[in-house]
C-alpha cells in the first residue's frame, strides 16, 4: 500500500470526516466565545497531555473488559468497539472507533477540562483539540494495521508495539502513539519474547466456555456458542 492509498482510506472514512467537521466547529466556537489567551492555551495543552492516560484507561479497563459481553444489552457494543477488531485486526471496517461511543467519550473528557480552565471558549477549544488528537491517533492506527511500511523509525516502532498487542498478547501495549502509561503500569513490552504469549489475543477472553455461558456475541458473529473462538469465522 502506498502513502496515497493510506491517506485516501483514512480521509474517506465517515468517522474521520465527522471528527474534522466537529473540530472545525469547535475552533469556530472557541473564536466566537473567546477567552483569555493563556487559559485557552492551557486548556488545549491539558487536553493533549491527558489524552494518553484516558486512552490507556479506556483501552485497558473498558475495551478489554470481560463484563460487557456478559449482558445482552451490552454484548453488541463490546463486539463492535473491540472484539471485532481483535478478531480481524486488519479489517478497515472496524479499524476506527464507532462514533456513538467515541464522540460522547471525547466530549465528556474534554469539555469539563476546558470549562474549568477558561469557560465556554476554552471548553470548545479543548473539545476541538480532543477531536484533532483523535484524528492523529486514528491515522497512526491506520499505519499500524494497514499494509503500509512507514519510513520513520518512530512509526515503525509504535507499529511493532501495537501489532504485538494484537498478535502476541493483549495484556500489554495498550497505547497507540504513546506508551508512557504502559511503562508506568508495567504493561509495556518492547519484544514479544520478553512477555508471556496470550492464548486469548484474538478473542479477548471470550472463549468456548464463555460463549456457551454468554452466547450473544457468538450469535451476532455467526459463531456457534460453545465452540472455540480464535479468529473471525474460524474454529480451532
Amino acid at each position: 500500500m502506498s502513502l496515497r492509498d493510506l491517506v485516501v482510506a483514512y480521509v474517506t472514512y465517515p468517522a474521520i470526516q465527522a471528527y474534522a467537521l466537529l473540530a472545525a466547529a469547535g475552533l469556530g466556537l472557541a473564536v466566537y466565545w473567546g477567552g483569555e489567551p493563556l487559559r485557552l492555551l492551557v486548556a488545549a495543552a491539558a487536553t493533549v497531555l491527558i489524552y494518553p492516560l484516558v486512552w490507556y484507561l479506556l483501552h485497558r479497563w473498558v475495551l478489554h473488559s470481560r463484563l460487557l459481553y456478559k449482558f445482552p444489552q451490552t454484548a453488541s457494543l463490546w463486539k463492535r468497539i473491540h472484539f471485532d477488531h481483535h478478531q480481524d485486526p486488519n479489517d478497515l471496517g472496524v479499524l476506527f472507533g464507532a462514533l456513538y461511543t467515541t464522540l460522547p467519550t471525547i466530549l465528556a473528557v474534554t469539555l469539563p477540562i476546558g470549562w474549568l480552565i477558561g469557560g465556554p471558549g476554552a471548553a470548545a477549544l479543548a473539545a476541538a483539540t480532543g477531536l484533532l488528537t483523535t484524528c492523529f491517533y486514528e491515522f497512526c492506527h491506520c499505519i499500524q494495521h494497514l499494509p503500509f511500511k512507514p519510513k520513520r523509525e518512530w512509526l515503525r516502532r509504535i507499529k511493532r508495539y501495537h501489532l504485538a498487542h494484537h498478535f502476541h498478547s493483549e495484556h500489554g501495549n495498550y497505547g497507540i502513539t504513546n506508551y508512557f502509561w504502559d511503562r508506568v503500569f508495567a504493561t509495556f513490552y518492547a519484544e514479544p519474547k520478553g512477555f508471556p504469549r496470550s492464548e486469548t489475543v484474538f478473542n479477548l477472553g471470550y472463549t468456548d466456555v464463555e460463549s456457551a455461558r454468554y452466547p450473544w456475541v457468538a450469535e451476532l458473529s455467526g459463531l456457534v456458542p460453545g465452540e472455540p473462538v480464535l479468529r473471525r469465522g474460524r474454529a480451532e
